[in-house]
């Protein structure tokens, strides 16, 4: 009796992972294939004239980076280090019936707005700038503790030139040593713990945790954004 119970526990064990990893790995394909709904990066470009078509596309894919990782953390807060993503998460929740459903077939549960922001005194800020800067370098093969560039999410602001935007360089020394540049943001201060006295967020292990990898799905007329639980 006993030696069938214990193989009907680790039965339903196995089952359960399974399981879970399947809905991850479903959930992960819908964020890759999902498009936005009709008329959003028109209404990005009022936010933000002077964006292309081109570039809101190129949001809305850093975009689908950032909901990637907020999936893959185990739905964990993330952060978003963004102004410009921000700016279409934000347009997108203004579409309040596609943004649940999305959600729903996404996550499972609602995503809640953060605002953008940088690391700084708020150690829950942190903690979710530190994941979504872990996930977000694995997607794109990058190693986070010693990135040679950036990751797509946290290139967008400067890349696009956005005024307000949170400007990031891979590497600290080379980029405030070089020009004294204290509005430079650096990947390398993600793993440093003198920022807050810790590195919550960085590399945290999950049950739901994992990405196949690589940018599957394309990005026209698509994407998304997200935030925290």
């Amino acid at each position: 009796m006993i030696p069938a119970l214990a193989i009907g526990i680790a039965f339903a064990i196995v089952l359960a992972v399974l399981w879970s990893r399947y809905l991850r790995l479903r959930r992960e394909r819908y964020i890759r294939d999902f498009v936005l709904p009709k008329g959003l990066y028109e209404r990005l470009r009022k936010r933000r004239p002077e964006l292309e078509m081109k570039d809101c596309m190129l949001v809305a894919r850093g975009l689908r980076k950032f909901f990637l990782a907020y999936l893959n953390s185990g739905r964990k807060f993330v952060a978003m280090p963004s102004q410009v993503a921000d700016d279409l998460w934000h347009e997108f929740i203004l579409y309040t019936k596609a943004y649940e459903a999305f959600c729903q077939q996404a996550f499972g549960q609602f995503l809640h707005h953060t605002p953008a922001v940088v690391l700084g005194p708020e150690k829950r800020d942190n903690e979710g700038l530190r994941r979504v800067w872990w996930y977000a370098c694995k997607e794109e093969n990058i190693n986070p503790a010693n990135a040679l560039r950036l990751p797509l999410l946290f290139a967008l602001d400067a890349k696009l030139g956005i005024a307000d935007g949170f400007v990031y360089s891979p590497d600290c020394k080379s980029s405030r040593g070089g020009s004294g540049n204290g509005n430079v943001h650096c990947g390398t201060d993600f793993s440093d713990s003198s920022v807050d006295g810790g590195t919550d967020g960085f590399g945290d292990s999950s049950s739901d945790a994992g990405s196949t990898g690589g940018d599957g799905g394309g990005d026209g007329g698509g994407g998304c954004g997200g935030g925290g639980d």
